[in-house]
């Protein structure tokens, strides 16, 4: 089978309704585009009808396809779906569509033809924010600050569900990944920086989502520990050798 132009990754935990209409949104806009393309849908321990919608889905629809992870966690789940992808990009997509899949194209060249990996921002200039409650941007700026100051100074939005790898890169660092949870992002990056690899900003419009899965006291206390975590890792030497 020819290499497919984009590998699209949607890692899916509990998205039982609205699965369905992210998975058509997908795939009314890939039929929009020129570029050949795959979907992995990447299960990652639901207790609701998540893996039955997507196998229903796939049945009707050749290039999309569903795997399931041994155990949970969104790290886990992109890592599952980046190291299985075929394409030449291979990019992160959040279920929520909190960001429009009309901007996806704009990830791949010729948009961007010189970075490593385009990553989705919500701070950067021109970037528009629809819907978020204060309390949620007060905290996502507390905790990027937190993420600046202790591993990626520079970089204005991490945490971002968006993001797109060429395919060399992706299987490089996602081969070094060691944090399986919600911070996998922040590990990534910064292993990508330490290989030389180049980062892109992209501002883009994005749509506050109700459902999301975010614990925002929980999961802040579990970043500054993987923040610490991922120092180590490098001291250490940890992500000099693949996994």
């Amino acid at each position: 089978m020819p290499t497919p132009f984009l590998s699209l990754i949607i890692p899916a935990y509990n998205e039982g309704s609205r699965l369905p209409s992210t998975l058509q949104e997908v795939d009314n806009y890939l039929k929009s585009q020129k570029f050949s393309s795959e979907i992995l849908i990447i299960e990652n321990g639901s207790w609701d009808n998540t893996y039955s919608i997507a196998q229903d889905f796939i049945k009707e629809h050749s290039n999309f396809s569903v795997q399931r992870t041994p155990t949970r966690g969104k790290g886990l789940a992109v890592r599952q779906g980046m190291l299985s992808a075929k394409g030449e990009y291979r990019m992160m997509l959040d279920a929520d569509l909190s960001m429009p899949v009309d901007q996806i194209s704009r990830f791949l060249r010729p948009a961007h033809k010189d970075a490593d990996i385009v990553i989705a921002s919500r701070e950067a200039p021109g970037a528009v924010r629809y819907n978020e409650p204060s309390y949620r941007h007060i905290g996502g700026r507390v905790i990027n600050t937190m993420i600046k100051l202790l591993a990626l100074p520079g970089l204005q939005d991490t945490q971002c569900g968006f993001k797109c790898f060429r395919a060399n890169v992706a299987e490089d660092l996602f081969s070094r990944q060691n944090i399986m949870g919600w911070s996998f992002d922040v590990e990534i990056l910064y292993i990508a920086r330490l290989r030389g690899y180049s980062i892109a900003e992209l501002p883009i419009p994005w749509y506050f989502s109700e459902q999301s899965h975010l614990r925002p006291v929980h999961d802040a206390f579990q970043l500054f520990l993987d923040l610490l975590r991922i120092r180590s890792n490098s001291l250490r030497g940890l992500y000099d050798r693949q996994a």
